[in-house]
């Protein structure tokens, strides 16, 4: 018989999210045979998703939770195999229980979160993929929190595209302009190709894949190689002032760049704003 470990329990849980308990009485039945152990959990129902968990999940949606306050909200990006299960009224219960659960308790190790029911996050991911018929994957969540100020949340109506905006002010504000602004932003971001809100956030991979696309381009050109560095760092500055959001013009009023809209609102509002961060879900 092989030696039951507590590493074989966690890795079985892992497999069918069954709970480590039923999971180790499982190997102990099965002499530490793990192939032997996920069938014993399945013929018991315990592991009905298992079956289900090497399909492809193309599918999906994003789900939204927001405080009482508009001080806190939480995105949770959950995949499934096809269209039909996304816009399922089950599969919507779900994703509102996850950003729920992600509001409430944060967004690091949430699958292992303890949930109002009792058990885990992933035993209630596991049973809801039992109950549809389809693999699904909790693929990420993200939880925005400020002090002062407010959290802007934009769902388009297909659920294919989420944004959180946090706006944290220099002193207490709780003015509807405020909160306006926060969402006009995240409706914003929603609809254009935003990679970060200034030149120096954007990630280093997606600027060097830029750059080597560019020179490619203006190498093509044949011209000297001074003129070529010239063309490469204009193109590189027009690529970041398209993709960062203070310099893209608002989608709403294209005279003005978003970067500006917040100042006026400060301006109006007679208190500083800082915009420095936002979270974007897409499938």
């Amino acid at each position: 018989m092989a030696a039951v470990t507590a590493s074989a329990v966690k890795e079985l849980r892992e497999v069918t999210g069954v709970a480590m308990m039923d999971c180790k009485k499982a190997l102990v039945e099965c002499e530490g045979d793990m192939d032997a152990a996920k069938e014993f959990l399945r013929k018991k129902g315990q592991a009905k998703a298992l079956k289900k968990s090497s399909r492809e999940t193309s599918e999906g949606a994003i789900g939204l939770a927001t405080g009482a306050d508009n001080k806190s909200a939480a995105l949770v990006k959950l995949a499934c195999e096809s269209d039909f299960v996304a816009r399922n009224e089950k599969f919507q219960t779900l994703l509102q229980q996850l950003s729920g659960q992600v509001l409430a308790c944060g967004d690091e190790d949430v699958l292992n979160q303890t949930t109002s029911g009792g058990g885990t996050v992933q035993e209630l991911l596991t049973q809801n993929v039992a109950e549809l018929g389809e693999n699904m994957q909790f693929l990420d969540a993200k939880q925005a929190v400020v002090i002062n100020g407010t959290v802007g949340s934009y769902v388009h109506m297909t659920g294919k595209i989420g944004v959180l905006v946090p706006l944290e002010t220099e002193a207490p504000c709780d003015n509807d302009r405020l909160q306006v602004l926060a969402r006009n932003i995240a409706m914003h971001i929603a609809a254009t190709p935003s990679e970060a809100v200034r030149p120096d956030q954007v990630d280093a991979t997606v600027l060097e894949k830029e750059k080597e696309l560019l020179e490619a381009q203006a190498r093509e050109s044949g011209k000297p190689e001074e003129i070529i560095e010239k063309i490469i760092s204009g193109r590189v500055n027009k690529f970041l002032k398209e993709v960062c959001v203070e310099t893209q013009p608002f989608v709403k009023d294209p005279q003005v760049t978003v970067g500006q809209l917040v100042k006026n609102t400060s301006k109006a509002l007679g208190t500083g704003i800082n915009f420095d961060r936002f979270v974007k879900f897409q499938f």
